[in-house]
Protein backbone atom coordinates (compact mmCIF):
# COMPACT_ATOMS: atom_id res chain seq x y z
CA UNK A 1 0.00 0.00 0.00
CA UNK A 2 2.78 2.39 0.80
CA UNK A 3 4.80 1.68 -2.74
CA UNK A 4 1.23 2.31 -4.52
CA UNK A 5 0.87 5.49 -2.52
CA UNK A 6 3.76 6.76 -3.48
CA UNK A 7 3.30 5.60 -7.06
CA UNK A 8 0.24 7.55 -7.50
CA UNK A 9 2.17 10.50 -5.64
CA UNK A 10 4.96 10.62 -7.99
CA UNK A 11 2.26 10.51 -11.03
CA UNK A 12 0.44 12.95 -9.60
CA UNK A 13 3.27 15.74 -8.73
CA UNK A 14 4.58 15.63 -12.58
CA UNK A 15 1.15 15.97 -13.61
CA UNK A 16 -2.64 17.04 -12.90
CA UNK A 17 -4.47 16.25 -16.08
CA UNK A 18 -3.15 13.42 -18.23
CA UNK A 19 -3.74 13.00 -22.08
CA UNK A 20 -7.26 11.77 -23.04
CA UNK A 21 -7.27 9.67 -26.15
CA UNK A 22 -11.21 10.37 -27.05
CA UNK A 23 -13.31 9.29 -29.51
CA UNK A 24 -16.70 11.09 -30.79
CA UNK A 25 -17.09 8.71 -34.08
CA UNK A 26 -21.25 9.44 -34.34
CA UNK A 27 -21.82 12.98 -35.61
CA UNK A 28 -25.11 12.61 -34.29
CA UNK A 29 -24.02 13.76 -30.70
CA UNK A 30 -25.38 17.34 -29.43
CA UNK A 31 -23.05 20.18 -29.79
CA UNK A 32 -20.63 20.64 -27.07
CA UNK A 33 -21.10 16.61 -25.84
CA UNK A 34 -18.28 15.37 -26.85
CA UNK A 35 -16.04 18.52 -25.48
CA UNK A 36 -17.77 18.11 -22.29
CA UNK A 37 -17.23 14.68 -21.69
CA UNK A 38 -13.55 15.25 -22.37
CA UNK A 39 -13.54 18.09 -20.07
CA UNK A 40 -14.95 16.22 -17.24
CA UNK A 41 -12.78 13.14 -17.43
CA UNK A 42 -8.93 15.29 -17.95
CA UNK A 43 -10.64 17.18 -14.04
CA UNK A 44 -10.91 13.48 -12.30
CA UNK A 45 -8.78 14.20 -9.37
CA UNK A 46 -7.07 10.71 -9.77
CA UNK A 47 -6.87 10.26 -13.34
CA UNK A 48 -3.09 9.89 -13.91
CA UNK A 49 -0.20 8.36 -16.47
CA UNK A 50 -1.13 4.88 -15.12
CA UNK A 51 -4.79 5.39 -16.53
CA UNK A 52 -6.13 4.88 -19.93
CA UNK A 53 -9.21 6.91 -20.95
CA UNK A 54 -11.80 7.21 -23.93
CA UNK A 55 -15.29 7.11 -24.92
CA UNK A 56 -17.69 7.03 -27.50
CA UNK A 57 -21.06 9.53 -28.12
CA UNK A 58 -23.81 8.25 -29.96
CA UNK A 59 -26.47 10.57 -30.09
CA UNK A 60 -26.96 11.14 -26.26
CA UNK A 61 -25.33 8.09 -24.89
CA UNK A 62 -22.13 8.25 -24.00
CA UNK A 63 -20.00 4.90 -23.59
CA UNK A 64 -16.49 5.04 -21.40
CA UNK A 65 -13.69 2.93 -22.48
CA UNK A 66 -10.14 2.61 -21.14
CA UNK A 67 -8.06 0.97 -17.93
CA UNK A 68 -7.67 2.56 -14.69
CA UNK A 69 -5.95 1.74 -11.41
CA UNK A 70 -8.02 2.68 -8.87
CA UNK A 71 -11.67 1.50 -9.04
CA UNK A 72 -13.52 4.74 -7.70
CA UNK A 73 -11.93 6.36 -10.78
CA UNK A 74 -14.24 4.19 -12.89
CA UNK A 75 -17.15 5.02 -10.85
CA UNK A 76 -15.80 8.63 -10.46
CA UNK A 77 -15.92 8.97 -14.46
CA UNK A 78 -19.56 7.58 -15.11
CA UNK A 79 -20.96 9.54 -12.43
CA UNK A 80 -19.83 12.70 -13.80
CA UNK A 81 -20.24 11.91 -17.44
CA UNK A 82 -24.14 10.92 -16.45
CA UNK A 83 -24.70 14.63 -14.74
CA UNK A 84 -23.75 16.24 -18.39
CA UNK A 85 -26.46 17.96 -19.58
CA UNK A 86 -28.08 16.58 -22.72
CA UNK A 87 -26.37 13.01 -21.70
CA UNK A 88 -29.42 10.33 -20.69
CA UNK A 89 -27.46 7.08 -20.89
CA UNK A 90 -23.85 6.53 -19.43
CA UNK A 91 -22.34 2.79 -20.77
CA UNK A 92 -19.44 2.24 -17.98
CA UNK A 93 -17.04 0.07 -19.74
CA UNK A 94 -13.92 1.07 -18.25
CA UNK A 95 -11.93 -1.84 -16.67
CA UNK A 96 -10.20 -1.59 -13.52
CA UNK A 97 -6.99 -3.43 -13.78
CA UNK A 98 -6.03 -5.72 -11.30
CA UNK A 99 -4.19 -4.63 -7.89
CA UNK A 100 -0.94 -6.18 -7.81
CA UNK A 101 2.75 -5.12 -6.31
CA UNK A 102 4.24 -6.50 -9.16
CA UNK A 103 2.89 -4.25 -11.61
CA UNK A 104 3.23 -1.21 -9.19
CA UNK A 105 6.63 -1.99 -9.32
CA UNK A 106 6.66 -2.37 -13.58
CA UNK A 107 5.11 0.96 -13.90
CA UNK A 108 7.01 2.98 -12.04
CA UNK A 109 10.51 1.54 -13.16
CA UNK A 110 8.45 2.21 -17.26
CA UNK A 111 7.67 5.72 -16.01
CA UNK A 112 11.24 5.93 -15.18
CA UNK A 113 12.51 4.70 -18.26
CA UNK A 114 10.18 6.62 -20.74
CA UNK A 115 10.34 9.87 -19.15
CA UNK A 116 14.06 10.05 -17.95
CA UNK A 117 14.91 9.72 -21.38
CA UNK A 118 16.40 12.47 -23.22
CA UNK A 119 13.95 13.67 -26.00
CA UNK A 120 10.95 12.30 -24.38
CA UNK A 121 11.49 13.70 -20.66
CA UNK A 122 9.52 16.88 -22.34
CA UNK A 123 6.33 14.67 -22.36
CA UNK A 124 6.90 14.69 -18.16
CA UNK A 125 6.90 18.66 -18.40
CA UNK A 126 3.70 19.32 -20.00
CA UNK A 127 0.42 19.77 -18.32
CA UNK A 128 -1.35 17.10 -20.04
CA UNK A 129 1.82 14.35 -20.63
CA UNK A 130 1.46 12.26 -24.34
CA UNK A 131 2.61 8.98 -22.79
CA UNK A 132 -0.27 7.21 -20.61
CA UNK A 133 1.91 3.73 -19.58
CA UNK A 134 -0.64 0.56 -18.29
CA UNK A 135 0.04 -2.75 -17.31
CA UNK A 136 -1.70 -5.52 -16.42
CA UNK A 137 -0.02 -8.90 -15.38
CA UNK A 138 3.50 -7.61 -16.17
CA UNK A 139 2.26 -6.47 -19.86
CA UNK A 140 2.41 -2.76 -21.23
CA UNK A 141 0.47 -0.91 -23.11
CA UNK A 142 1.43 2.68 -24.52
CA UNK A 143 -1.27 5.05 -24.75
CA UNK A 144 -1.66 8.94 -25.79
CA UNK A 145 -0.03 11.04 -28.40
CA UNK A 146 3.04 11.99 -29.33
CA UNK A 147 5.26 14.18 -31.76
CA UNK A 148 6.94 12.13 -34.05
CA UNK A 149 7.60 8.35 -34.93
CA UNK A 150 11.24 8.44 -33.52
CA UNK A 151 9.13 9.25 -29.94
CA UNK A 152 7.02 6.37 -30.38
CA UNK A 153 9.59 4.13 -31.40
CA UNK A 154 11.72 5.63 -28.29
CA UNK A 155 9.15 5.10 -25.92
CA UNK A 156 8.28 1.32 -26.96
CA UNK A 157 12.46 0.56 -26.75
CA UNK A 158 12.88 2.23 -23.17
CA UNK A 159 9.59 0.36 -22.15
CA UNK A 160 11.00 -3.46 -23.85
CA UNK A 161 14.02 -2.59 -21.61
CA UNK A 162 12.33 -2.35 -18.24
CA UNK A 163 12.99 -5.69 -16.01
CA UNK A 164 10.23 -8.31 -15.74
CA UNK A 165 7.79 -7.03 -18.61
CA UNK A 166 6.29 -9.72 -20.34
CA UNK A 167 5.61 -7.74 -23.79
CA UNK A 168 5.11 -4.56 -24.85
CA UNK A 169 2.23 -3.11 -26.98
CA UNK A 170 2.72 0.11 -28.41
CA UNK A 171 -0.48 2.11 -29.16
CA UNK A 172 1.21 5.61 -29.34
CA UNK A 173 -0.53 7.78 -32.08
CA UNK A 174 2.03 10.73 -33.97
CA UNK A 175 0.27 13.63 -33.83
CA UNK A 176 -0.28 15.34 -37.06
CA UNK A 177 0.79 18.96 -35.88
CA UNK A 178 3.80 17.52 -35.01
Amino acid sequence: MKNRLALVLAAGLLSFAMVLPASTKNSNAPPNIPDRVRHELLMLPYYNVFDSLSFQVNGNEVTLYGQVTWPALKSDAGNVVKHIAGVSKVVNDIEVLPLSPFDDSIRLRTFRAIYSQPGLDRYALRAVPGIHIIVKNGNVTLEGVVASQMDKNLAGIRANGVPGVFSVTNNLQVSKNG
